[in-house]
């Protein structure tokens, strides 16, 4: 029997499929930095263990899986390629991986994760399934009926997939390190849509979805009427958001999720499409209403009276999505932003729609621009955002105190770098403090 080694097993993606092929019986391991990363404690969970990169690590007999943000120069790369080992890329891999089972895609430029997490959750609760999760969540199964997992369109990566179903959420100009235009991002989609073997779920009120074609069936979910799956009669409670779903224009049943905000009712609705293609009970559906959430995306912690949220976005619809979020289940708090912008070429190519998503909080305060190793920084700084957003401050590690004269305010920690060691400094500098100034 192999054993799997994953150079980058730190990585969202990785980390998910480790604990994939850990669950199914593999026997695994991997290497990474030494930083620590919110992904690795579900691996130590598991006991597999993490190594710092070494040539040494690659052994004979061992199946190599690589992320793909490590070069064939890697020299753990090198050296299984300089012994002739089997190698794949993470998203190789992955697509020979889920040929065992009735796989189902998630695809979309916003809401990947957290409709792969409510899908595998529902599905969990009724059949044993294995799930990739874009937040390092992974589960195996042996007996899996379903196989959930994410499928990022970033450098066209998701064409190395040929799912059973597929679920659309949205197309937008994401990646401008990668992608062109917008008509590049669509036309990635509909590649992916050609390869989908039974049905495609997909959201009827976005624009260029519109557009797909497809030999299998697509079925269209959202607000509209022409939609086949159509949220109706929302009302947003204590516990969550609750609304009507007609089924082609009949009405089908009622819906409580514990969330807020639009974005989460598509992503609910998406579930409860594919769900009951597959002919399953609405009754088993409504798992949705026990559904925690995944890492990393609007992740609450109440300290005095702030409450602070950890989330992943990172492009200004997702950060409109968010503070909309926010408003919607605290309408009587005032919201600040905490952003980090990502890669230099996001933060250039989307300038003026962060500085206008951003000023739908009441508060703005800006972290240095988490760049990334593909590009060159040139000569954007934070500062030039900076100059967009009135009234926004520049916030430092040293200096996060100031976040506590926001008393009583949602504290939305945004970006897809490393803005969780903002959140961490300020919870150290609480405690320090003993939250006086918040409890005041």
């Amino acid at each position: 029997m192999t054993t799997y080694h994953f150079i980058g097993i730190k990585g969202t993606g990785m980390s998910s499929l480790a604990q994939i092929l850990h669950d199914s019986g593999e026997s695994v391991q991997g290497s990474d930095v030494e930083k620590r990363f919110f992904t690795q404690e579900a691996l130590e969970n598991k006991n597999i263990p993490i190594f710092s990169f070494a040539e040494s690590n690659i052994k004979e007999g061992y199946t190599i899986i690589a992320g793909n943000a490590f070069s064939d120069d890697h020299p753990e790369i090198k050296e299984a390629k300089r012994q002739g080992l089997s190698f794949y890329r993470y998203h190789e891999f992955l697509g020979e991986w889920l040929k065992q089972y009735t796989s189902i895609a998630v695809a979309g430029a916003h809401g990947k994760t957290s409709t792969t997490g409510l899908l595998a959750h529902v599905l969990n609760e009724t059949y044993p399934i294995s799930y990739l999760i874009g937040d390092g969540t992974g589960k195996g199964h042996v007996d899996s009926r379903y196989f959930v997992f994410e499928a990022c369109e970033y450098r066209r990566h998701f064409l190395r997939y040929e799912p059973d179903y597929a679920i659309m959420t949205n197309i937008d100009f994401d990646h401008p390190d990668y992608f062109t235009s917008i008509d590049d991002v669509f036309n990635a989609f509909q590649s992916m849509a050609e390869r989908v073997k039974k049905g495609i779920i997909a959201c009827g009120d976005d624009e260029q979805l519109q557009k797909i074609q497809a030999k299998v069936p697509v079925v269209y979910y959202g607000f509209g009427e022409t939609n086949d799956f159509q949220a109706q009669n929302v009302q947003e409670t204590d516990d969550g958001t609750e609304f009507d779903v007609f089924v082609r224009n009949t009405y089908y049943d009622t819906f409580l999720i514990p969330l807020y905000g639009d974005h989460n009712i598509l992503n609910a609705l998406s579930v409860i499409a594919i769900c009951h293609y597959e002919n399953m009970k609405s009754d088993d559906i409504k798992a949705l209403s026990t559904f925690q959430g995944v890492k990393r995306r609007f992740t609450e912690k109440r300290i005095g009276n702030q409450v602070l949220i950890d989330d992943y976005a990172h492009h200004p619809k997702e950060i409109t999505a968010t503070i909309d979020s926010a408003r919607k289940k605290y309408h009587d708090k005032p919201v600040t932003a905490i952003f980090q912008p990502h890669t230099f070429s996001r933060t250039k190519t989307f300038l003026r729609e962060f500085a206008d998503s951003l000023c739908n909080a009441d508060k703005v305060y800006l972290c240095d621009i988490f760049g990334s190793a593909r590009e060159d920084s040139g000569k954007l700084t934070i500062y030039d955002l900076q100059e967009l957003i009135d009234g926004s401050e520049i916030l430092t590690l040293s200096n996060t105190d100031v976040l506590q004269e926001d008393a009583g305010s949602v504290l939305i920690f945004m970006g897809a770098g490393d803005i969780q060691k903002f959140q961490q400094a300020y919870e150290e500098q609480l405690s320090l403090t003993g939250n006086n100034r918040l409890n005041a």
